[in-house]
């Protein structure tokens, strides 16, 4: 009957679907589409903040689509990881604190001209499509920091180092390679640190 309320909330017979409620892995995803889109040059630092406070309190997933319509994305509501690896990625920026981390698309090679400015980039839940990715640093200042599972293996021979040093230790139980980073180009004033979780003493498998 007209007037009638569905279980949902919807008044029936008008053809209304229900919104589809957005689960934390949706708000997720959406907030890696963000930080990846402002790392791009595509959303002001402003722009970042107003959109991530909305997607982290967003109920739906049409909330979520609204606020990423205009940015390449992924699916939402279950959907598998749909964006591709670029080739190239270029990252520029001075001062400001650059991170990857969560579910972010790692491209074939990685440019990163920064500087005065802490890079993060976190491997460990990334979409990795190759099994090598080459960086190429030209970084002034601060602290490069590369967080990486047991299978990667980061490879820091082709970097130039000026006033700058590298802590890089080595897997504790090395075994096959599942992604080899390449770090090449010209570090300047800082750190390079690669960080990988440690084997708890007495643990085996």
């Amino acid at each position: 009957m007209p007037g009638e309320i569905s279980p949902a909330g919807k008044p029936s017979g008008l053809g209304a679907q229900p919104e589809l409620r957005a689960s934390h892995a949706d708000r997720d995803r959406a907030a890696d589409v963000l930080r990846i889109a402002a790392g791009d040059g595509r959303l002001t630092a402003e722009e970042l903040d107003q959109r991530l406070e909305l997607a982290l309190s967003a109920r739906t997933v049409r909330e979520l689509a609204d606020l990423t319509a205009d940015l390449p994305t992924v699916p939402f509501g279950g959907g598998g990881v749909a964006a591709e690896a670029k080739d190239v990625l270029r990252i520029d920026q001075k001062w400001s604190p650059v991170e990857r981390t969560g579910r972010w698309v790692v491209p074939r090679r990685l440019e990163l001209s920064v500087e005065w400015c802490a890079v993060t980039l976190d491997f460990t839940q990334a979409v990795i499509t190759r099994d090598t990715v080459q960086i190429d640093v030209d970084m002034r200042g601060k602290t490069l920091t590369l967080i990486v599972g047991p299978d990667t293996v980061v490879d820091t021979d082709g970097l130039m180092l000026q006033h700058s040093r590298v802590k890089n230790r080595p897997p504790d139980a090395p075994g096959p390679t599942a992604l080899r980073v390449e770090l090449v180009g010209e570090k300047q004033f800082g750190r390079v640190v690669v960080r990988r979780p440690r084997r708890s003493r007495g643990h085996s498998r």
